[in-house]
């Protein structure tokens, strides 16, 4: 682990520099999870971000591995319209290097209701350092809602190639509140 020594005056000037880029236009919500998975993917934490051009997921773990040995993956479902009660989008990838991610249409939770890609700007991004992982997703990709939900799934393979266990961010296939950008 590095450690880094900052002065007064270095973290004053970071923390003006960081109230400073604060968008006044964003909403969010932070959900917590138990410690309830004994794998590296277990889902501690997440925050959904609603800003004025993207929607931002960040999900943070215990102990996140970079072999694929770790199976590990995540799929954050998104839901953008309060008059349907599913998802519409599914942002889903492995979170060990050398995988992928996509954003597809959605029209529920089973991979049989997955669809198309989505066109558009979208990213995801791990942080083993720091065991996040970050889902940014342009606002046009997803139709420009007005306020967006999600649901968050994750998995992991056990180091003998067995045994997958999944870990919901709460009740299977629930919700967060909605976010307003």
């Amino acid at each position: 682990m590095r450690r880094t020594v900052l002065s007064a005056a270095a973290l004053s000037v970071a923390a003006l520099t960081l109230t400073q880029l604060a968008p006044a236009t964003a909403d969010g919500i932070g959900v917590s999870d138990p410690d309830d998975l004994a794998h590296g993917v277990d889902l501690l934490s997440v925050e959904v971000e609603h800003k004025a051009s993207n929607v931002v997921v960040t999900t943070t773990h215990v102990d996140l591995q970079e072999s694929f040995r770790s199976g590990s993956s995540g799929s954050v479902f998104i839901d953008t319209d309060p008059a349907d009660p599913g998802p519409e989008y599914v942002f889903t990838g492995g979170f060990f290097i050398g995988t992928d991610y996509q954003l597809l249409t959605t029209d529920g939770f089973a991979h049989s209701a997955w669809g198309e890609p989505v066109e558009g700007s979208y990213r995801m991004k791990v942080d083993y350092d720091r065991e996040m992982v970050r889902f940014r997703m342009s606002r046009e990709a997803i139709g420009d809602p007005d306020e967006v939900r999600v649901a968050v799934r994750v998995a992991g393979t056990r180091r003998n190639g067995a045994n997958t266990k999944t870990d919901w961010l709460g009740a299977p296939r629930s919700f967060t509140d909605w976010v307003a950008q």
